[in-house]
């Protein structure tokens, strides 16, 4: 088939190279003219395993382009993608304003019936919105499709390639059918394709995060809790993921969520339920739990160091992408941690594997960025770990501890056993143990 992609981000890239990857001739466009040159270029804007060689690998086959000429995309294809961004507005509810530009363009440019699938997560009735705004466009046929992504950032390759469901919200069999064709080669393992209407489809993706982000902040609640009375928040974790009907995903504690889909989607379906009248007090709970346990780590660093000064302190930190096996840094627990040193008069010192770009656009010359993990030690009055990326789990704790000042880790992801800290000589605070 012959598609657009309208956004060169994560979604859009992913998207793009996927379907590409999948025999498809695919074009990503976006309006930034300088990212589409560098596109073009072979260099990725982003870091997510895998897509790198995804994307060099389809142009180099001619089935993966880059344009900022949408109206000749859009002219060329019978599927387009609408995958720019929704940031959060000033009210938190999400911003469409990209959304409804590009539906407006592809209704100037339509030549023929085209399916137009909504890929960014927006709030229910977008699907509606954008059929209205191409209707004023054009007089051509065209169906529009509630498509919702489920793609986690560090491993979005493999969940577009091998998803657990598809769910596509349409109205008419035609798009039906055209959707079930795009999709088939990636579902003959019987993921299933969930076809339903437009308003529910919008709607699933952002429940779908409502409740993982709910299980975090329950779990660093519990954990939290579990501290207060002398418990082990690992012990009560596996006791409570042995239920079948809880089970394991998403109940590790730390230092809080961050990235660029939970905080936003959180906060946009509670002002989507506003809208309606209605007060969502759990999803309320679940954003105000989470930033209070951004700051955690710090209150456990301000009670050994002291409340009122840490001036004079040197801090290494472990990570600063809000997760492993990326680069991006969008409402990442480390900016709160960080600065909040920083504002107490601490001297902080920083590794990631990946996220070193991000952190100097956020920080500037704040804190130094080093190329080594052990660098962040030398000196160190203690270690922060903030981002459970693979190679922190197993370090050379003799190396450690003749760099260190002090041998104290904060450990805001649980890296290590409490006994295994006491046994190699360090002072070890965690979460919730």
């Amino acid at each position: 088939m012959r598609i657009v992609v309208v956004g060169t981000g994560y979604v859009g890239l992913v998207v793009g190279a996927c379907l590409a990857e999948n025999g498809n001739q695919v074009s990503c466009v976006d309006v930034d003219r300088t990212k589409i040159a560098s596109l073009k270029e072979g260099k990725i804007p982003i870091y997510e395993p895998g897509l790198e060689e995804l994307v060099h690998r389809n142009c180099a086959e001619k089935r993966l382009v880059f344009s900022d000429q949408l109206d000749k995309a859009v002219e060329e294809s019978k599927i387009i993608f609408i995958a720019v961004g929704t940031p959060t507005g000033d009210d938190g509810a999400a911003d469409l304003k990209h959304v409804t530009a590009v539906a407006r363009e592809v209704g100037k440019a339509m030549n023929g019936y085209k399916v137009i699938v909504n890929k960014s997560t927006v709030p229910v009735g977008t699907a509606e919105r954008v059929r209205k705004i191409i209707q004023e466009e054009t007089t051509h046929s065209f169906s529009v499709v509630s498509n919702p992504e489920f793609l986690k950032q560090g491993a979005a390759i493999d969940d577009f390639m091998r998803p657990n469901r598809v769910v596509i919200g349409a109205e008419d069999s035609q798009a039906v059918e055209i959707m079930e064709e795009l999709y088939g080669p990636l579902t003959r393992t019987g993921a299933p394709i969930m076809v339903m209407d437009c308003a529910s489809a919008e709607l699933a993706k952002y429940a779908a995060n409502a409740m993982l982000a709910t299980r975090i902040s329950f779990m660093n609640e519990i954990a939290n809790i579990c501290e207060l009375f002398g418990a082990d928040v690992g012990h009560v974790r596996q006791a409570m993921a042995s239920d079948h009907r809880i089970g394991s995903a998403f109940l590790f504690p730390g230092v809080g969520y961050g990235g660029s889909c939970f905080p936003k989607d959180i906060k946009a379906l509670v002002k989507l339920a506003e809208s309606r009248g209605y007060s969502s007090e759990i999803l309320r709970s679940v954003e105000h739990v989470n930033q209070k346990q951004k700051l955690r780590l710090v209150e456990k660093i301000r009670d050994r160091f002291g409340h009122d000064n840490l001036k004079g302190k040197r801090f290494g930190v472990w990570g600063l992408s809000f997760k492993p096996r990326t680069d991006d840094m969008r409402e990442a627990p480390s900016i709160v941690i960080v600065n909040s040193l920083i504002e107490y008069g601490a001297e902080v010192i920083a590794y990631d594997p990946e996220a070193e770009t991000s952190a100097q656009r956020i920080f500037g010359d704040k804190i130094n960025l080093v190329k080594r993990s052990y660098d962040v030690l030398d000196g160190a009055d203690a270690l922060i770990v903030i981002t459970e990326w693979n190679e922190f789990r197993e370090p050379d704790f003799d190396r450690m501890r003749k760099l260190m000042r002090n041998p104290i880790i904060f450990d805001g992801r649980n890296l290590f056993s409490v006994e295994q800290m006491q046994a190699q000589g360090f002072e070890y605070i965690s979460i919730g143990r």
